[in-house]
């Protein structure tokens, strides 16, 4: 089965540093790992087919056994399941076999949580994937972006998670983005239990 994963953000230079971004940062990260480029334009999404795939942009096989598709859907965030569900419709993934990389304004920075289901609890990225692959049995990653008080009241929140990290956190940023992607190698190579167990503590 072909697995897919799928880091949210808004597409430009103006978000690449944001609190928003930080789920492209780790498809990044990797692409880079194993040595893909992010450059098939599929479904208005940045791609990068698995290394041994037909097509595949992989300069060199990576040393560490089976990667997956990767994507950066440049719909923005509010607009990601479009994205997603011509990924589906076209290359015929399954629900369970796509895990979707995001902030999360309810954790504490550098916090991950790893699931294999559930409501998207706020957020509208998540939101529009699960409405438009009208199933809620999609794993997430989600990666702790609050800061040190917690996330700002209501009003406040567009404006933090669109506004840069500030420079003292993003040492714990880096740290966190290498974490997640060790978490998505985990989930593709033994599971979401042995992944969940690793890295939700």
């Amino acid at each position: 089965m072909p697995k897919l994963i799928l880091g949210l953000g808004n597409p430009g230079e103006t978000y690449r540093e944001t609190r928003h971004n930080v789920g492209f940062k780790v498809v990044e990260e990797l692409a880079r790992r194993w040595r893909l480029g992010l450059d098939l334009l599929e479904c208005n999404s940045f791609v990068a087919r698995p290394a041994g795939s037909a097509d595949s942009t992989a300069s060199a096989d990576p040393e560490d056994g089976e990667t997956a598709w990767l994507a950066l859907p440049q719909t923005y965030m509010n607009r990601s399941g479009y994205a997603a569900r011509c990924l589906v419709e076209r290359f015929g993934f399954e629900p369970e076999a796509i895990l979707v990389v995001y902030d999360e304004v309810n954790l504490p920075l550098g916090r991950l949580r790893l699931r294999k289901s559930g409501s998207p609890a706020g957020h509208r990225g998540l939101e529009s994937i699960l409405e438009n692959l009208r199933t809620d049995q999609i794993p997430r990653l989600r990666l702790g972006v609050a800061g040190p008080d917690g996330p700002p009241p209501g009003p406040g929140l567009p404006d933090f998670v669109l506004a840069p990290f500030e420079e003292a956190e993003r040492e714990t940023v880096g740290e966190m983005v290498a974490r997640a992607a060790d978490a998505c190698e985990a989930w593709l190579r033994e599971g979401a239990d042995a992944a969940m167990n690793r890295f939700n503590r």
